[in-house]
């Protein structure tokens, strides 16, 4: 595939080689700033579990009140409806009518008391559910303390490789600067989609991205080098070493 550039091919091809260099070194210290001594991997564990938990509990907690606003409503009806059963109870002067009406008072207390009980358990929930996440949160606070007072002694341990990051960081906006967004975009895109290998030489007239053999027309164009590759079965750019 022939890519069209916003630099000539040489330049584009010479940033685009030194993005890909840039990242691989970004890579290598983030894997070493991410091998954290066994204490810190240790309270990094606790901390996420602790955030696990109380995301989960949160949800819990956060479903229990909905329900109670939902009980609360058929409760304040069951009410209602037990509070006219009632008075109609005391109303009614015939026989017939107050066994009637008896029945039907019995039936509204039952009702109001099937609503009252679960919700009298959901409002025990929220209390056991908010004391839970209280308990969470101070473990988490002082995991996190914990950890943000070693890990500022594991950075200071490993400044060189905190400061090549950062100039590393900056180095990749400046070339990133000289691409347009859909260049950078499509880097990206396939750096994630290969490994972090985006530009790859060709090696015994094969992609050395994916190993295939390249067709003759395309080893031909990269020796005029007059624009930019990409192999075709990759989509890895190309260039002779």
């Amino acid at each position: 595939m022939v890519l069209r550039c916003s630099l000539n091919t040489m330049e584009t091809l010479a940033t685009l080689r030194d993005l890909q260099a840039t990242l691989d070194y970004l890579a290598v210290i983030h894997r070493e700033l991410s091998a954290l001594p066994p204490d810190l991997a240790t309270l990094d564990t606790r901390v996420k579990a602790a955030e696990k938990q109380i995301a989960e509990k949160t949800k819990a907690l956060e479903t229990a009140r909905a329900q109670i606003l939902v009980k609360e409503k058929e409760l304040t009806q069951a009410q209602k409806d037990e509070d006219r059963a009632r008075a109609a109870v005391k109303t009614t002067s015939q026989k017939v009518h107050y066994t009637a009406a008896i029945r039907e008072l019995d039936e509204k207390e039952r009702l109001r008391a099937s609503v009252a009980r679960p919700l009298k358990a959901l409002e025990a929930t929220v209390q056991t559910l908010g004391q839970a996440l209280t308990g969470l949160e101070a473990d988490r606070a002082a995991a996190q303390a914990q950890f943000d007072e070693l890990y500022a002694i594991f950075l200071n341990e490993h400044a060189n490789q905190v400061h090549g990051r950062k100039v590393l960081q900056k180095k990749q906006t400046v070339l990133e600067g000289k691409l347009t967004p859909v260049e950078v975009a499509r880097f990206h895109r396939l750096a994630a989609a290969r490994h972090g290998r985006v530009v790859v030489a060709v090696e015994n007239g094969a992609c050395s991205g994916c190993n295939v053999k390249l067709r003759g027309p395309i080893l031909f164009q990269l020796k005029e080098g007059k624009s930019l590759l990409t192999c075709e079965s990759c989509q890895r750019v190309l260039f002779l070493p």
